[in-house]
């Protein structure tokens, strides 16, 4: 602006010179400039018989220029902002930490005349609130100052010679505007981050805060600590009352079932004190009968009715034996036997039509299936069942083991294939659950009187058809089947003792029953490796 060298205000920095010269803002101020320029003037000062010398008239061009720039209010503001006497410094931390505020509280209030907004906060002291603190640090944080360097510029765009040296001066002017401009904001940052850390009340506001999470944070804990607490005593009531309905629960079904027991118990010995009274009367009566062969008819006729006829029948019938002679006894007895007799008669009946209507529904589902496929007999029937149950699935080439198995066994001479088994077995679950009762009980009775074993009255369930053969008592349950392979691993052959232990291992299961289990399972596997191998034998001879 004012070329190389010092600038024009530069030279005339006295004191009295620039508080005289003050922008045109009114009357008064330019009668003081006009007045100034009269006295100072070369002309007029040779008029008054001065010696005038080439640096008078230096200093009568600086009041020009002086009044020039300091009447405009961008030149004046630019002129304003390199005051030399003012004071850029920063104070360091070691230079506050003692007097924090008498430090640092002169460096804002003097930095504060450069603010583009008014009412700029004060630093305060130790006890300003939280709010006050941070409204002034976020103002100087985000401080906007006016200050500019343009007064320094090395050049003057207006003494360019041509446009493009114009451009050129201006575009260097800005750039080293720009940088002395963002050295004045780093050094207000740096003045703001200095203060901020060796703020006192920062690190009181901090610990606050720290003592306050801290706080909330044990009233987290603790009110989690409640809840769980809360929720703990509840579902201990919860389970409490849990325990004490299934305890009620279970006491009622307690008391019913001895309700029911004791009635039970009441009705068996009404029906036997029932059965007792009519085999009395029938004994006293001689069984209605002279004759010793009769007498032996008779009394096996009245065992079949204290068997079959239910608690009401035999008091009535004992009633009408009370209350009538021998021949009317007689009559009612034989009325009874008859009827009892006749009902036997028909289920036999039945049994017999369900078991052909099996067979002939067997023989048609499989009629197709060649040769080997038709006439399965009772026995044929009754080795597939036991050859299923024998080999499960899972079994290697299953279906030709049992083929083979069957064709090893069978007395009719039929050779079946593993085609045929399949299809008859097809059939067979096809079967309405009375046809399978049938089968089963004709299997079992078979077994159990090959085996010695004495026949049971109740049939097996259609269910236990493929279930394999039970020849105890109860049948071995899957958890019973594990614990006696888990025992006879746990305890080997030369542990002393070692059935007594593995029955120990089994509950519910003698040591007679654990031997007798553990010859069945040894038959069994030695009968598959049989038939395995011999289904082997047959397809390497194929080959």
């Amino acid at each position: 602006m004012a070329g190389a060298g010092m600038p024009p205000l530069e030279m005339c920095r006295p004191k009295h010179l620039l508080v005289s010269l003050v922008p045109r803002a009114s009357p008064a101020h330019e009668c003081k400039y006009k007045a100034m320029v009269l006295k100072h003037h070369p002309d007029k000062r040779k008029a008054a018989g001065e010696q005038i010398g080439e640096g008078d008239n230096d200093y009568f061009t600086c009041i020009t220029k002086a009044y020039e720039i300091l009447s405009d209010p961008v030149k004046r503001r630019a002129f304003n902002s390199i005051d030399p006497t003012f004071d850029n410094s920063v104070p360091s931390k070691s230079e506050a930490k003692e007097n924090f505020f008498e430090v640092f509280s002169p460096v804002f209030e003097r930095n504060a005349r450069w603010s583009n907004k008014k009412n700029v906060p004060k630093l305060g002291d130790m006890n300003s609130s939280f709010e006050d603190v941070d409204a002034f640090y976020s103002f100087w944080y985000n401080f906007d100052s006016w200050r500019e360097f343009s007064y320094l510029d090395e050049e003057e765009k207006e003494k360019a010679e041509c446009r493009d040296e114009r451009r050129w001066i201006e575009k260097q002017n800005r750039a080293a505007r720009a940088l002395r401009k963002k050295e004045e904001m780093n050094r207000i940052r740096t003045l703001v981050d200095t203060a901020y850390s060796c703020d006192p009340r920062i690190k009181k506001f901090k610990e606050e805060e720290k003592a306050k999470k801290e706080a909330e944070k044990k009233a987290k804990v603790e009110a989690k600590r409640k809840e769980q607490e809360a929720k703990e005593r509840q579902r201990q009531a919860e389970l409490e009352a849990a325990r004490l309905a299934k305890e009620k629960e279970e006491e009622e079904v307690r008391q019913q079932a001895l309700l029911a027991k004791k009635e039970k118990d009441i009705q068996k010995k009404a029906i036997k004190k029932e059965r007792q009274k009519l085999r009395t009367t029938c004994k006293n009566w001689n069984y209605f009968s002279d004759n010793e062969a009769e007498c032996v008819k008779m009394m096996e006729e009245v065992e079949k009715l204290c068997d079959r006829l239910e608690l009401a029948s035999l008091q009535c019938l004992n009633e009408a034996l009370t209350s009538t002679t021998r021949e009317g006894g007689k009559a009612a007895v034989e009325k009874q036997i008859e009827e009892i007799n006749e009902l036997i008669k028909r289920e036999r009946e039945e049994a017999e039509a369900r078991l052909r209507q099996a067979m002939k529904s067997s023989e048609r589902s499989t009629s197709g299936g060649g040769g080997g496929s038709k006439n399965w007999s009772e026995d044929d029937l009754q080795l597939l069942i036991k050859a299923v149950n024998l080999f499960p699935a899972g079994t290697n080439s299953r279906w030709e083991v049992i083929a083979n198995y069957m064709n090893l066994h069978s007395t009719t001479g039929i050779k079946r294939t593993a085609k045929d088994v399949i299809n008859k077995a097809k059939s067979l679950q096809k079967l309405d659950p009375h046809q399978k009762d049938d089968i089963n009980k004709k299997a079992f009775d078979k077994f159990k009187k090959e085996h010695g074993v004495v026949p049971q009255t109740e049939s097996a369930a259609p269910s236990e058809r493929f279930e394999g053969l039970v020849t105890d008592s109860a049948p071995w349950t899957t958890e019973e089947q594990k614990l006696l392979e888990q025992a006879l691993k746990t305890y080997p052959v030369n542990t002393p003792e070692r059935w007594e232990k593995i029955a120990a291992a089994v509950p519910g299961r003698s040591k007679k029953d654990c031997m007798k289990r553990y010859k069945e399972l040894v038959e069994m596997v030695k009968a598959k490796k049989a038939a395995q191998e011999q289904v082997l034998n047959a397809a390497k001879a194929k080959k």
